[in-house]
């Protein structure tokens, strides 16, 4: 198989048996895939007999906002995806120049069929399952306005979990790659906001798509988009997009650059959230 060394190798030793970009990079919320979505790729290089870590670190600034994440991931196996991620959210223009919203991320992602790169001689994706368990912290920087909690600004919930499924085939021939992910959700903003709220407490269909062309081995180049709820009166949520491109220069190293529209994020600030989005990721 294209995915494994020749030397079969015990689960105690990385091997980086995978061919290069096809790792995908570190997503914002610290699974495998894309920038802003999963992909049903196991994060790290580790072959189907081994295993591989990474760890990454992202920031994303709009002309409002920044967002802070890092985490660490490890793939067992090419079947099995464990991570943890910290998001950190912070205001820059009043009145939220203050406000500094943190969450906690653990993620597990199985794929159940299929081979990205084995699988070229018919049209089976590798399809994968997960789940995201999310916990928001305290709400700081809004106390004079006797806010504290996530609860205060209309959510029913300061965790919850997400639930997705995604299914992504590579096209060597074409050196495309095409992700299709349905996740079930009631994450406000990610769940930086809460889940639920006081317009819709229930989960809801999310689809998010990707498309990629890899423009040689080492740089691959694409676009994203994320289907985004709408529960909180005081957040007129929108979908996410992006255009990436991601350079691979070992498979040690990977830097995404993107360049994000995030919509809007509160009342407070009505507007369309824009900006970079910068990803270094570093593994075995």
């Amino acid at each position: 198989m294209l995915t494994t060394t020749s030397t079969a190798q015990n689960l105690s030793t990385p091997d980086q048996g995978k061919l290069l970009a096809t790792s995908g990079v570190s997503q914002v919320e610290g699974a495998g895939g894309g920038g802003l979505t999963p992909w049903a790729t196991i994060t790290s290089y580790g072959s189907e007999d081994s295993y591989g870590m990474n760890a990454h670190i992202t920031q994303v600034t709009t002309q409002d906002y920044r967002l802070q994440t890092y985490g660490v991931a490890v793939g067992i196996a090419d079947r099995i995806e464990l991570s943890l991620t910290t998001q950190k959210f912070s205001g820059n223009l009043a009145p939220l120049d203050k406000l500094v919203l943190q969450q906690d991320i653990a993620g597990i992602k199985l794929k159940i069929s299929g081979d990205l790169v084995t699988d070229q001689d018919n049209w089976q994706p590798q399809v994968a399952i997960g789940a995201m368990y999310k916990h928001s912290q305290a709400v700081k920087g809004l106390e004079v306005l006797g806010i504290t909690h996530v609860r205060q600004l209309g959510a029913k919930d300061d965790s919850g979990i997400d639930y997705y499924l995604s299914a992504t085939k590579l096209i060597l021939d074409h050196s495309l790659l095409l992700n299709g992910t349905l996740r079930l959700s009631k994450a406000n903003q990610m769940g930086l906001l809460g889940f639920g709220g006081d317009m819709r407490n229930q989960y809801q269909a999310l689809p998010e798509v990707s498309a990629a062309y890899l423009i040689n081995r080492k740089l691959v180049a694409g676009l994203e988009y994320r289907h985004k709820p709408q529960n909180l009166a005081i957040d007129n949520e929108k979908a996410y997009y992006d255009a990436f491109l991601a350079w691979f220069p070992s498979k040690n190293v990977s830097v995404t650059l993107a360049y994000a529209r995030l919509g809007d994020i509160t009342v407070f600030n009505p507007r369309n959230q824009r900006g970079w989005y910068l990803s270094l990721q570093v593994g075995n």
